[in-house]
């Protein structure tokens, strides 16, 4: 069983920590969802897709702060295919103390934690990044 989430979040914590400017990982409408997010969330600069068919890549671009710091300091996988977990809409963590993004698959779509809070629904916990 491949973890292709996992895999996404690994790819960006390997070239955040290398410094690169970019990184390309094999596209997946989840995967799609998931940078979308991080997008929003102002956690990368900028996102393409590249290819066409089933040759599709996200093309990711790492931001960085004017003095060469990563603004992702650290993005960790929680729910994982082994170990499952899932939240209730009032048991939704908040990462440290608001300042992060924790990002859920919900019925109503892929969100985070806090607009799974606003639009009052649970999900499984993918990940958390800060």
């Amino acid at each position: 069983m491949i973890d292709s989430i996992g895999d996404l979040l690994t790819c960006i914590r390997n070239a955040n920590e290398a410094r690169h400017t970019s990184v390309r990982v094999p596209f997946s409408r989840l995967r799609h969802s998931i940078v979308t997010i991080l997008k929003k969330e102002g956690y990368i600069s900028d996102f393409a897709l590249d290819g066409e068919g089933y040759k599709k890549d996200l093309c990711i671009d790492l931001k960085y702060t004017s003095d060469g710091d990563r603004v992702i300091t650290s993005i960790e996988r929680v729910s994982t295919p082994g170990r499952r977990i899932y939240v209730a809409k009032k048991d939704i963590p908040k990462v440290l103390n608001g300042l992060g993004v924790c990002i859920l698959t919900t019925p109503k779509g892929v969100m985070t934690g806090l607009h799974a809070r606003v639009n009052r629904v649970g999900g499984e916990l993918l990940c958390k990044v800060w």
